[in-house]
């Protein structure tokens, strides 16, 4: 009988396992999770989920049915310890041993975590599982001042959610502005202003180097010797890949993730990997990408699921993000790095425009903020098609 696993109960699993189902297949479908929850969907644990407007039942990807009723065997709290490619089998903690013909690894990813001293004080939050997000939430519901780790995407949608229930926000940053290795200082600069507005005050070039209290959190240090009163501390400092599996049982790695080709299949022609874990080769940017977003996890889980069951597959979708901070809408495809040029249209301080990275003349990233009419088409088909752009009109609202 074949027998498909998928190792890690996340987005990409869940959308995996499904597509099985949709394309037919008949034969067994094992789902392994560690969490006990079934799978859920993230971006909202920074979001709607963090701010309260949403329920914690809108979060799943499947009614607790849909497993039951697809013939799925989800394993909940069942994390996989070892990986026997000889015999083809994953062991889970007890060990238990699971055949499979085809596996699947979407382990996804952790949060990195303060590593200084006082970072196991109570009051002191890291935030990628729902149960983080429950905590959160309740600790953000009861008032107090909140400091912020890092200020990537993640570090700012917790500090526009902490703003957004009336709590003092700072958030401390070793570079010169947000997001700027990513975006640069121009979009950086925008982001901050947007903060600045909404009452968040920012620590550039200094990191949080020490957290100070007895039992909880009540002041942060800074590596340039700045002390922040604190009720609260979030870090939003990035995340690890979780390969450890994959790399105990030899399977190639690269980009800090697991190396695969075109169709999701790593150097074991019997092993896949999709979402935050894979390092999948793209055509337009050259090398290999590991996108950690929502929709590489949702395609790649997908694209994965076809290729084990046979289907030729080429994946090499562009990265898509979208966060969604106080009125501020953003949508952004691509891959900005090695870009020499950053090209706006619109009209920035009204909170309405759209930006360009580009290099040697061509778009390699684009996003908009609050253009929805507009939306990311025509930006995708600039990428896409690898053309020379005229700056003038690409910056040009008339054109």
């Amino acid at each position: 009988m074949t027998e498909l696993v998928v190792v890690g109960a996340g987005l990409a699993a869940a959308n995996a396992v499904r597509t099985l189902r949709e394309e037919g297949f008949g034969g067994r479908v094992v789902l392994l999770g560690d969490e006990h929850e079934r799978p859920y969907d993230r971006p909202p644990l920074s979001k709607d989920y963090l701010l309260g407007t949403r329920e914690r039942a809108a979060v799943y990807l499947h009614d607790e049915h849909w497993y039951e009723a697809n013939s799925v065997e989800l394993r909940l709290g069942s994390p996989v310890t070892g990986l026997d490619r000889a015999a083809r089998e994953v062991e889970i903690a007890g060990g238990e041993r699971i055949r499979y013909t085809k596996l699947l690894l979407a382990t996804g990813s952790r949060p990195r975590r303060l590593r200084v001293p006082g970072a196991d004080l109570a009051g002191v939050h890291h935030l990628r599982r729902i149960g983080e997000a429950d905590r959160l939430r309740e600790a953000l519901h009861a008032g107090g001042r909140v400091v912020v780790a890092g200020a990537g995407w993640i570090g700012l949608e917790i500090a526009a959610a902490a703003r957004s229930r009336g709590c003092p926000v700072t958030v401390v940053e070793p570079a010169p502005t947000p997001l700027h290795a990513a975006l640069g200082p121009r979009i950086g600069g925008f982001f901050a202003d947007l903060h600045r507005g909404n009452g968040v005050d920012f620590r550039f070039g200094t990191q949080v180097a020490e957290l100070r209290g007895s039992d909880r959190v009540t002041a942060v240090i800074t590596s340039d010797g700045q002390e922040i009163p604190a009720d609260l501390v979030v870090a939003g400092i990035g995340a690890h890949p979780n390969i450890s599996l994959a790399e105990q049982a030899g399977l190639a790695t690269e980009a800090g993730g697991i190396r695969v080709d075109a169709s999701l299949r790593t150097d074991d022609p019997d092993i896949y990997a999709a979402g935050d874990v894979a390092a999948i080769p793209s055509a337009r940017y050259g090398g290999r990408l590991r996108v950690e977003h929502w929709a590489n996890a949702v395609e790649s889980g997908k694209a994965a699921a076809r290729a084990m069951l046979g289907h030729e597959v080429v994946y090499d979708e562009l990265p898509y993000f979208f966060t969604d901070q106080y009125d501020v809408g953003m949508e952004f495809t691509g891959h900005p790095g090695g870009h020499d040029q950053v090209v706006t249209r619109g009209d920035i301080d009204g909170r309405a425009f759209h930006a360009f990275w580009l290099a040697d003349g061509e778009v390699v990233a684009g996003m908009h903020v609050n253009c929805w009419e507009e939306g990311l088409g025509g930006v995708r088909d600039l990428i896409q098609t690898r053309r020379q752009v005229d700056v003038r009109r690409l910056s040009d609202a008339a054109v």
